[in-house]
């Protein structure tokens, strides 16, 4: 890519990083015997308050319910989360993890942390920590409310 592009050659090599990142997940996942899409749901079960609905998941998720569905079907034959009928409504059904679940999701979250360390190895403690503070800026700045939007996740 022509050095006349900076912004091109950075879109790139982010590009690169993620793919990089995704791949090392993807090594330290196999083990636990979760695809990406069903660690993606169990992470997000645990970002509402309460045991959310299907519907709730699809959203947050970007996905048509029978995707849901799809996810949920086999994080329930592997014990990691149950369908539970809603107090209130009982005709509403909300997903909610299990211990197996719990546990899984912290092997999830320490294979995420391995990942991460495979990708950053080459940087001294001082360059994590100026890359850190950047990674902040960009999360976190102004362009941070399309994250709920489909499409800009491209």
């Amino acid at each position: 890519m022509p050095s006349s592009d900076p912004s091109g050659q950075l879109a790139e090599q982010l590009l690169r990083l993620t793919r990089r990142m995704h791949r090392a997940q993807k090594r330290h996942l196999e083990p636990l015997g979760l695809t990406p899409a069903q660690s993606r749901l169990l992470r997000t079960v645990t970002y509402f308050p309460e045991p959310p609905r299907m519907a709730d998941l699809a959203q947050r998720l970007e996905v048509v319910p029978r995707a849901v569905t799809t996810l949920v079907d086999a994080l329930e034959a592997r014990g990691s989360v149950r369908r539970v009928p809603d107090p209130a409504n009982r005709r509403v059904i909300r997903i909610e993890l299990t211990d197996e679940g719990r546990a899984t999701l912290n092997a999830l979250r320490r294979a995420r942390r391995e990942a991460a360390e495979d990708i950053l190895a080459p940087l001294s403690a001082d360059q994590r920590e100026v890359l850190r503070g950047l990674l902040a800026d960009l999360v976190d700045g102004p362009g941070r409310g399309d994250l709920h939007h489909p499409g800009h996740h491209g």
